[in-house]
Parts: C-alpha cells; sequence; structure tokens
C-alpha cells in the first residue's frame, strides 16, 4: 500500500544563505527535488542563527550578504561547527577560492552555476564528510533509491513519497537511475531485472507500465520513454 512517509526525517538539511531570492529559490527547488529538506538565511546573522537552532548537515553559503561576508561567516561557523559548507561566489579568483578553502570550506562553486551540478557535489561533499557510501542511496532528479533497505522514494515540493514497488520493478527503477538517459534494450533490462525468469522481452514492457504509473502517482510523471525498435531510456517525455 502507498503511504506518506515521514522520510524527511532521514534527509539532510541544506541550509540556503543566499541574499538573492531568486537564486536562493532555485537552489531550494533543486535541492528538494533531489531528495534534501532545505531552509534558508538572507543575511549571515540571520544564517548563525539557523546554524545554532536547526543544525544543519550542510551550508551552501554566499560570499557576498549584505552584512556579514561569507568569509567571516565560516570563520565564526566555525567557531562551534564542523557542518560541511560550500561557498557560493561571483568571483572566480584562485586567491578567493584558497581562503575559502583555508578558513574551512570543504568546495567552492562559481557563479554563474549550474543547479544539478550544486546538487551533485552537496551530495559528494555529504558523502565525504559523513562517510555515507556512495552505494547506499543513488538519486536522478526527484527520485530517489535507498538501495540497502530496497525503498524508492519520489519527491516534489510538496513532499515525499515512498513508491510501492514490486521486487522487479524496484531492480528495474536501480537500472534507470544509475544510468539516466542511457537507452536500454528490452533484452538486457530482461537479463538485469528477472535474471531467472523464461519471460520474453516483451514481458518487460508490463513492468515498465506499472513502474510509469507508480512514478506519475508520486508526482514524477512522464518518466521512462519508449524508444521504438530499442527499448526504453530514464527521461522525461517530450509532452511532460
Amino acid at each position: 500500500m502507498s503511504r506518506s512517509v515521514g522520510l524527511t526525517m532521514i534527509s539532510s538539511l541544506v541550509l540556503v544563505v543566499e541574499d538573492d531570492e531568486e537564486i536562493a529559490s532555485l537552489l531550494e527547488k533543486y535541492l528538494a527535488r533531489a531528495g534534501y529538506r532545505t531552509t534558508k538565511a538572507s543575511t549571515g546573522l540571520a544564517a548563525l542563527a539557523h546554524v545554532q537552532r536547526l543544525q544543519p548537515d550542510l551550508i551552501l553559503l554566499d560570499i557576498g550578504l549584505p552584512d556579514i561576508d561569507g568569509f567571516d561567516l565560516l570563520t565564526k561557523v566555525r567557531g562551534s561547527s564542523t557542518v560541511p559548507v560550500i561557498f557560493l561566489s561571483a568571483m572566480d579568483d584562485s586567491t578567493d577560492k584558497l581562503l575559502g578553502l583555508k578558513l574551512g570550506a570543504d568546495d567552492y562553486v562559481t557563479k554563474p552555476f549550474n543547479p544539478q551540478e550544486v546538487v551533485a557535489r552537496v551530495g559528494a561533499v555529504l558523502k565525504r564528510t559523513r562517510g555515507v557510501a556512495a552505494s547506499e542511496v543513488i538519486r536522478h532528479d526527484g527520485v530517489e533509491v535507498q538501495l540497502d533497505s530496497h525503498i524508492a522514494i519520489a519527491s516534489t515540493e510538496t513532499g515525499r513519497l515512498e513508491l510501492p514497488l514490486t521486487a522487479t520493478e524496484f531492480r528495474l527503477l536501480v537500472c534507470f537511475v544509475r544510468s539516466p538517459f542511457k537507452t536500454f534494450e528490452r533484452a538486457s533490462l530482461l537479463d538485469a531485472c528477472m535474471p531467472e525468469s523464461d519471460a520474453l522481452d516483451r514481458a518487460v514492457d508490463t513492468h515498465i507500465a506499472n513502474l510509469r504509473r507508480k512514478l506519475a502517482n508520486g508526482g514524477q510523471e512522464g518518466y521512462i520513454v519508449a524508444v521504438r525498435g530499442i527499448g526504453y531510456r530514464f527521461a522525461r517525455s517530450t509532452g511532460v
């Protein structure tokens, strides 16, 4: 049975410290799609209060804040916390990057940036600093797969939903999320997901249809595109 779960409790909380509301909202949107909880602050003082009260798992920190610059803020944060920090800056100067890293930043991203790259860097820093094995959780866009616990989660701006997948559907989703945009032949999907079955290649179509429907029920409409004469790939259809 499909059930809404309180998995926000186990997802990482990212504090976005950015005075540009458009950039902050964009980052929150992409982070939420990837399954992260977010909160934001537009000033250094507000950020310090959030760090003390909420204890975020990671901070995305803009250097050019209106009250305290990011370097000074990081120094203050490091006085009481080892929370991972990724700097966001319009300055592409190697001196600034080196200073940020010397002060204790874990990464440095230059504006303008691709928000998907920022999300990827957040994941990489969290895995490195918290010792989370890369094989435990895989994500693409708003779909998260927890390999060890065999849980699949669809994330939207309104929340997170555990998908009620069968074992075969789960294995299919793992294949797709590991290699998004790759076109899989039906035979290769059958071998990967139903290795002991004598089913015909077309049997995959039924499992794909069920998986696609469950993804749509979780707010991830349009995923899994049929490639005529070949098989499927994990991407949104152009009509969505």
